[in-house]
This record gives structure tokens, C-alpha cells and sequence, in this order.
């Protein structure tokens, strides 16, 4: 069985990796605003910094 001259096992392989690309990515996107969030929080209160 093919489609778009790819056996269904490349199918697969593909959807398994997309899969781990996106759980990924929204792991690195919660890491990243917490990050963002823990130095704006360091920063507040600094001078020339408040608002």
C-alpha cells in the first residue's frame, strides 16, 4: 500500500516524529515563558525598572 509513492511505514515514522516535534516545541515554549516570567519578576522593584 502506497501514498504519494511512500510505503505506509514512512507514513508512520513521519507522524511519530511530528508528534515528538510538537511535544517538544510546547516544552520548550512553557520552559521559555517561565523563564521570561522569573526575570521579569527579578527585575521588579529594581530602579529605572518600575512601573
Amino acid at each position: 500500500m502506497t501514498f504519494l509513492n511512500l510505503e505506509w511505514y514512512w507514513w508512520l515514522i513521519i507522524v511519530i516524529l511530528l508528534a515528538i516535534a510538537i511535544l517538544l516545541k510546547i516544552k520548550f515554549i512553557q520552559w521559555w515563558n517561565g523563564r521570561q516570567y522569573d526575570k521579569k519578576k527579578e527585575q521588579h522593584g529594581k530602579w529605572g525598572d518600575e512601573e
